[in-house]
């Protein structure tokens, strides 16, 4: 389920972006709604997923595939010209994506002692002492 709710806020990272531009400024009302929407939307579910994914992946996805989703759109309605190196590199971030999925760890389950030795803070090492 984490992985579901990272590809949809990645998608919905696309609709943020493509909103931000459209609303010229925070000027035009509708983008500027669908911006703000998308994006707590967008930041709601990559949050959920860090819970379960480590943030070096869960981030390197959400940004990765909301950039090659945000420039296919844009060339798909015509505000940025395709090229077949462009198509070539964005496949190579969609693969590099995809490849991050399966070379990740088992999913994390976050620890209230995360971060804490086991022994709590007496085992913390002290500077200056000898």
């Amino acid at each position: 389920m984490p992985w579901i709710v990272l590809l949809l806020s990645a998608v919905l990272e696309a609709v943020w972006a493509t909103a931000l531009d459209a609303s010229a400024g925070f000027t035009v009302l509708l983008p500027t709604l669908v911006f703000l929407a998308a994006g707590i939307a967008s930041m709601v579910g990559l949050s959920y997923a860090m819970k379960f994914i480590p943030v070096s992946t869960a981030y390197a996805v959400w940004t990765g595939l909301g950039a090659v989703l945000t420039v296919a759109y844009a060339m798909i309605f015509g505000n940025e010209a395709p090229g077949i190196l462009k198509i070539l590199f964005l496949a190579g971030i969609i693969g590099c994506v995809v490849g991050l999925k399966f070379v990740d760890s088992a999913p994390k389950a976050r620890d209230q002692n995360a971060g804490v030795p086991d022994g709590g803070p007496s085992e913390t090492p002290q500077r200056g002492v000898d």
